[in-house]
């Protein structure tokens, strides 16, 4: 059969990746759809997807979620697409190509957009059974089959992005996994020796096994054909029983060598400045299949947005031209922030690297600066908050000292440049190329009041998204310079912040949040039943005031049980397959091995696995709902208590041995630890708090990452604050020092409620102390000096919290109607979930996750959840 496009000219599309929907945008907007009949030939049995997002998938995302292809967009248009039937061949004197269902398609424009494909390095058994590649969504459905029934151990050929998340992927899906890269480094296109080390300690600090300067020699396979190991090139060998490749990609250019179109010498399609080919007019290649004329193939998204804006502007006769890219890139691998911009590598002449490096805290940023001042780039591993504004003062002299632009806060001259400081021409999304005075024209030009409205003017922030958070910040300065008030409340039920509704809750002394919306809530929402942002906010507001607004400070209790999380309204973690963990409290670390046995019994009585966690507490998981109060019984029984992992709370202190046992210590670090948790266990705040306690100088304790940490010296302690680890780590700032116990305790009963009452929704004590005007100092004044004159009433406001807490465990084991809540099926509370299964692994127990068959009953040889051994 032969489709032939009669007095329409038609334009065939030749590929529907993330290039090739852009591109399909760009014809409409420039409204070639409405004069030529358009045919999309996409080789993967699905339209465009988020490739950039594609690991997002382990995390609960399903294809569906990462579709880019609006149906509607394609049927108003009156596209052609034709999914699963890629084309075979191109016969460019009878402008006609070939699908692989063998229909023909005559065209007047034909588009490249056939992507890459992945190198996989030519050594022996890299075709064995379990040797898989990481490019589409078929690919993480294969590895996800194979590693749920064949493999334990993975291996990652590559140290690139993809690498890096796709080794993350195997370590989700329960594999040990390892990652082998060539290079000295892990992603040595991205950063340099500094940046590569601080981003190997924080990989390695999260379980995984890197390999660097080795390459792979054989995948070396049993008498089955399966992968058993690797050879490396050192001569060692690593065991593993997947091998997943993800060593760079080559452009797919195949097509086009087939009909005699121009290919660079180490591939991709050349094209001219307007990405049309050199051997064709009649023929256009974008995206990663393209070698433009700068001679470079770009396989970023950004460049290829643009090369398929220029070459659908030039089919509709205007002018336009890609003549090269910006290659900066904000990445976020395995939690992990990383960026380059510029010059990052520091090539050019007479340039200077300015350098802040905190191998423990897994922090490295360099600025590269010309002779002149001129910031030329910059590398940024554990924290690129300032990527975007940096990167747009790229090729200017910024306004300030460059070393105090890497400098985090609190240490010493640091300075924090915010997006008003830039010049309208700074590109602010480097995606679809748009300048800050883009952003400002739509607000002031087209009347934009709203991020989401700034992004369908611009097309700014949606593409990788790192550009989003100055977005909004250029967004509401705009706002606030042109005369109009920013709505800054909670949400869309209260006009007001959650610092303000505190306010309002402690001075009237509130305590119902019906009361609050009825009284406070914007017109449309009062009468109604709030939403998922300050239900949560203010249930937690009337936890932490309980006492001295005569509330329940119990959160099961009455209207609080009703705006809890999951989490709090189970008083437990919800677990990836529907179960839940439970983490008794363990003051301090310290525990007698009498408990420790009553634990160990009631993890082998109920099937849980248990492990160490890194707040120096044990975790066992693996509970029903239905389980829950009978473990919380077992453990109350045995003098425990809830440890609070499950809420916006103080989770533990942390100790070292302290002065007692080791010889370098300087005061008792442990009983100090359990005092304090002790005194702040179950204080609802904002977010979680974390704490530690260090006997001396060397910071066993790693008090400097917690939000509130003490460290001792011969005369007393050292109090920091706002630290914080995880993905966005920040070093705690010195508060007060050589404090004596009691001085130390009020200073911490200060900071603790000062923050619960300033701080926004969801906000950690580092970003509230970063955020806060006046930040450190304005704290210092407020908490030690008493500026504010509000110390008497903060220090009130925590005794009314000690003298009233009570143990949400033994509240709930002690109420029958309580209890009732805690059961998988609210029509059946005798029946247990029936997914809810578990696995045999490393002689414990892992949750079995049918993530193929989802809702399918466990199979036969699974152990039940409700097994009791």
């Amino acid at each position: 059969m032969t489709a032939t496009p009669g007095a329409t000219p038609t334009i065939v599309l030749v590929g529907h990746g993330m290039v090739g929907q852009r591109f399909l945008e760009a014809l409409a907007e420039r409204g070639l759809t409405a004069t030529h009949r358009v045919v999309v030939l996409c080789e993967e049995p699905r339209p465009a997807y988020d490739r950039v997002a594609l690991t997002s998938y382990f995390s609960g995302k399903t294809p569906e979620d990462l579709s880019m292809t609006d149906m509607e967009f394609i049927s108003t248009h009156g596209i052609e697409l034709y999914v699963g039937d890629p084309a075979v061949s191109v016969d460019r004197e009878a402008k006609k190509v070939t699908a692989r269902s063998g229909e023909v398609f005559e065209y007047d424009t034909l588009v490249l957009a056939t992507g890459s494909y992945p190198f996989v390095p030519p050594v022996p058994g890299k075709d064995a059974e379990g040797c898989f590649v990481y490019r589409t969504i078929e690919d993480l459905l294969a590895i996800e089959e194979y590693a749920k029934s064949k493999a334990r151990v993975g291996a990652v050929v590559g140290g690139g992005l993809l690498g890096l998340e796709a080794a993350g992927a195997l370590k989700g899906l329960g594999l040990t996994s390892h990652i082998v890269e060539f290079a000295p480094r892990l992603m040595p296109v991205q950063v340099d020796d500094g940046g590569g080390a601080a981003l190997l300690r924080t990989i390695e600090e999260m379980g995984l096994s890197v390999h660097t300067g080795v390459g792979t020699q054989e995948i070396l396979v049993d008498s089955e054909g399966a992968v058993t190991g690797m050879k490396l090139s050192d001569g060692s060998e690593l065991a593993a029983d997947m091998v997943v490749f993800s060593a760079g990609v080559r452009p797919r250019d195949q097509l086009a060598r087939d009909c005699g179109l121009t290919v660079g010498e180490r591939g991709g399609i050349t094209v001219d400045e307007q990405c049309r080919t050199v051997a064709d007019p009649h023929v256009f290649a974008i995206g990663e299949c393209a070698l433009a004329s700068d001679g470079r193939v770009y396989g970023l998204v950004a460049p290829g947005y643009e090369q398929a804006e220029t070459a659908a502007a030039t089919i509709a006769s205007d002018e336009a031209s890609f003549t090269g890219a910006d290659l900066s890139t904000k990445l976020k691998l395995l939690g992990v922030d990383v960026a380059s911009f510029g010059d990052a590598h520091g090539t050019a002449e007479d340039c200077l690297d300015v350098v802040y490096s905190d191998s423990r805290a897994g922090l490295y940023k360099k600025l590269v600066i010309g002779r002149d001042g001129t910031l030329l780039g910059g590398i940024l591993v554990g924290d690129a908050d300032a990527y975007g504004t940096l990167k747009a003062f790229t090729g200017s002299v910024p306004p300030v000292a460059p070393e105090s632009l890497v400098l985090p806060a609190g240490a010493g001259e640091s300075v924090q440049l915010g997006p008003s400081a830039l010049p309208d021409d700074a590109i602010i999304c480097s995606c679809h190329n748009v300048s800050k005075g883009a952003i400002r024209g739509a607000v002031t030009d087209h009347q934009c009041t709203t991020v989401p409205e700034v992004k369908k003017c611009t097309k700014a922030g949606t593409g990788c998204g790192s550009c989003v958070k100055v977005l909004g910040q250029l967004v509401n300065a705009e706002l606030e310079a042109s005369g109009v008030e920013v709505d800054k409340g909670l949400c869309g039920c209260f006009s007001q912040t959650r610092e303000e509704l505190y306010e309002i809750v402690l001075a009237l002394r509130v305590n119902s949040y019906q009361d609050l919306l009825d009284r406070y809530g914007r017109e449309d929402a009062r009468g109604g039943d709030g939403c998922e942002v300050c239900k949560p906010t203010v249930g937690s507001i009337i936890a932490s005031l309980a006492p001295a607004i005569g509330a329940s400070g119990y959160v099961l209790d009455g209207e609080q049980a009703a705006l809890q999380d999951t989490n709090d309204h189970f008083l437990a973690n919800l677990q990836k397959n529907g179960s839940y963990s439970v983490v008794p409290r363990i003051p301090g670390g310290e525990i007698a091995p009498e408990k420790l046995i009553v634990i160990g019994e009631i993890a082998r009585d109920f099937g849980l696995y248990t492990k160490i966690t890194g707040g120096q507490r044990i975790d066992m998981f693996g509970a029903r709902v239905e389980q829950l109060p009978l473990i919380w019984a077992r453990l109350v029984d045995a003098g425990f208590e809830s440890g609070h992992a499950y809420g916006k709370s103080l989770r533990t202190v942390k100790s070292c041995v302290g002065q007692t046992w080791c010889r370098y210590g300087v005061q008792d670090s442990v009983k100090m630890a359990i005092d304090l948790e002790l005194r702040y266990r179950g204080l609802r705040s904002p977010h979680k708090l974390k704490s530690a306690v260090s006997g001396c100088q060397r910071e066993c304790a790693e008090a400097q990452s917690k939000d509130f940490g003490v460290i001792a010296t011969a005369n007393g302690w050292n109090l920091y604050v706002g630290g914080n680890g995880g993905a966005t780590p920040r070093h705690a700032d010195l508060l007060a020092q050589d404090l004596s116990d009691a001085e130390l305790v009020r200073l911490i009963d200060r900071f603790l409620m000062f923050y619960i009452r300033t701080a926004d929704r969801l906000e950690r004590t580092s970003t509230w102390l970063e955020r806060i005007p006046g930040g450190l100092e304005h704290v210092r004044d407020v908490v030690v000096h008493d500026s504010l004159g509000i110390c008497d009433e903060l220090e009130q406001l925590m005794q009314a919290h000690v003298a009233h807490y009570r143990d949400e465990w033994s509240e709930t084991i002690n109420d029958p109607e309580k209890l009732a809540r805690f059961v998988s099926f609210v029509n059946a509370p005798d029946t247990p979930d029936p997914v809810v299964a578990f696995v045999p692994e490393r002689d414990q127990m892992k949750p079995d996750l049918p993530l193929l068959s989802i809702g399918m009953r466990p199979a036969a040889d699974v152990l039940e959840g409700s097994a009791q051994r």
